[in-house]
């Protein structure tokens, strides 16, 4: 039986250790001649992981039989949300100086910008009602509604990393690919025969 609270102690530590070695390097300046980007890039990429790993977690539960993974769901979700906050905190102080103003035509202006804000506004009803008392209080059914946007999050966090690489596109693809992979996996047994057993190892 598989120990949830070491498991999300392991979680926990380890999707910290990205931020800790990204303010590393910016202290030992290993970051390259544009520290800005660097940093910029670092925590999208990281929103962008969390976020399929989030996403991932019910088709990997379902594929492996292992149902204790649904217990790492909120904490992957809310780091996406954390990593999320930074990458647009990094834009608002570095490229628009805090001035707030000149966020909403820069959006208007620059369509990957608006498709990154898109994925980053879903999150936010997501991770307001992260909490169990929010769970008991919009109902269980509400709640899971609700958290479908997710989904609609990762999408526009892909299309917004595409649309901000110019040349090699493979990265952004291979996002793109995954998350197609793991949508079409949820569509394809939610509309399977619900005596049909998808999971690799079905308990006895």
């Amino acid at each position: 039986m598989t120990d949830v609270r070491f498991l999300k102690v392991v979680v926990f530590v380890n999707s910290l250790i990205p931020l800790v070695l990204l303010l590393w390097d910016l202290y030992r300046k290993r970051v390259g001649p544009n520290p800005l980007q660097f940093a910029t890039t670092t925590t999208g990429m990281l929103t962008l992981i969390f976020l399929s790993l989030t996403v991932a977690i019910t088709p990997l539960r379902k594929i492996f039989g292992v149902n204790s993974l649904v217990k790492l769901r909120r904490m992957l979700g809310l780091f996406a949300f954390f990593y999320g906050s930074l990458h647009l905190l990094t834009y608002i102080a570095f490229d628009r100086g805090f001035n707030l103003i000149s966020v909403v035509p820069d959006v208007v202006r620059r369509p990957f910008i608006l498709a990154g804000m898109i994925a980053f506004l879903l999150m936010v009803p997501l991770a307001i009602t992260s909490t169990n008392k929010m769970v008991k209080r919009l109902g269980g059914k509400r709640w899971a509604k609700l958290h479908r946007l997710v989904y609609l999050s990762v999408i526009a966090a892909v299309i917004h990393f595409w649309m901000l690489v110019k040349s090699d596109t493979s990265l952004p693809l291979t996002f793109a690919f995954i998350v197609l992979f793991l949508l079409g996996y949820r569509l394809l047994t939610r509309y399977m025969p619900a005596q049909t057993d998808t999971s690799l190892f079905p308990r006895e």
